[in-house]
Order: structure tokens, then sequence, then C-alpha cells
């Protein structure tokens, strides 16, 4: 049911944000090394700086999971409550 106040209540899917931020982990580093071995500075260069941006998002995801459970919260806690607005 919509509420039409999700953009306020919505949560952040961080633990899947996690393993997509480590699978592209991954991928950055082995793109950053084949193409530095096969002679391709501007690819290789390009990897290297999604590496990094992937490094940042994952800092950011690991900080707010350690935050608690308002920025991760488990399946023991129940949905925030829609504002109580009274439109007439």
């Amino acid at each position: 049911m919509r509420t039409g106040s999700e953009p306020t209540t919505a949560r952040s899917a961080l633990r899947m944000r996690l393993w997509l931020s480590l699978w592209g982990l991954a991928w950055a580093v082995f793109g950053t090394a084949a193409f530095a071995v096969v002679g391709r500075p501007g690819w290789a260069v390009a990897c290297g700086v999604l590496w990094l941006v992937i490094t940042v998002d994952l800092a950011v995801v690991l900080r707010h999971m350690r935050q608690g459970p308002h920025y991760q919260p488990g399946r023991d806690i129940p949905p925030y409550r829609p504002p109580e607005h009274r439109w007439r």
C-alpha cells in the first residue's frame, strides 16, 4: 500500500550495496591489472578511477552499517509508521 511518504521512510539496502560493491571492486581490480598488462594505459586508468569510487562507496556503506539499526534495520525492526496527515 502506498502512503505517499516513501521518500522520507525509505530504507537503503545496504547489504545488497555491500555485495555489489565487493563484486565491482573485484572486477575493477581485475580490469586495472589486465589492461595494464596488455598495454592499454587509458583503460587501466579508467578502471583505477572506478576502483577508487567503489572503495569510497564501500567505506560509506560500512560506516552506515556500523551506525546501527537506524541505517540498516534488521528483520526484527518494524517499518516506520507513515506520517499522520489529515487531508480535507
